[in-house]
């Protein structure tokens, strides 16, 4: 997206306090509630004596969020607030690191691993994730790639870990 495609965001939106509070208190809703699933389905597992699959459902997620982080420490893309020189709604002030969204990444590797055991929840935080994605974006601090790629590699790890569970 160029400037002046988040300049209209903005504008449309609103910068005020009240409306970048929302936005921060949806961020860390969605987060939130994805932990707690996660923590859930672990104790789950914890519960059942399930050892092996309790294995794959902490180091998939675990070893691929290492993975993800050194390929963008790596690769280094700036942020939107700090190629255009915007305050972005959410506060951040990180410089680079932006390529591809953790955030996007981590609750999409999460719904798919979870959703072995409950389809359902992979549903609801499956949207959960497009909503969180869709919020970085119009806050300023992702571009559109950056959640979208975050998206897709959490499903790719995801998958790998439903695939590790039916093998074990």
């Amino acid at each position: 997206m160029q400037k002046e495609t988040y300049e209209k965001i903005f504008q449309m939106i609103g910068s005020d306090q009240d409306n970048t509070a929302v936005w921060r208190v949806m961020g860390k809703m969605i987060t939130l509630c994805t932990a707690i699933c996660y923590v859930a389905t672990i104790l789950g597992r914890v519960f059942l004596s399930q050892w092996r699959e309790l294995g794959v459902l902490v180091l998939v997620p675990a070893l691929s969020f290492v993975a993800v982080s050194i390929f963008r420490s790596v690769y280094n893309a700036k942020r939107p607030y700090e190629l255009y020189g915007f305050e972005p709604l959410i506060p951040k002030k990180t410089l680079g690191k932006s390529f591809p969204s953790r955030h996007v990444f981590s609750i999409f590797v999460i719904a798919v691993t979870v959703g072995h055991y409950y389809p359902e929840a992979c549903v609801g935080l499956g949207l959960a994730g497009v909503m969180l994605g869709v919020l970085r974006v119009i806050s300023g601090v992702h571009f559109p790639k950056d959640v979208i790629a975050g998206g897709v590699a959490g499903i790719f790890f995801g998958i790998v870990a439903n695939v590790l569970f039916h093998v074990l």
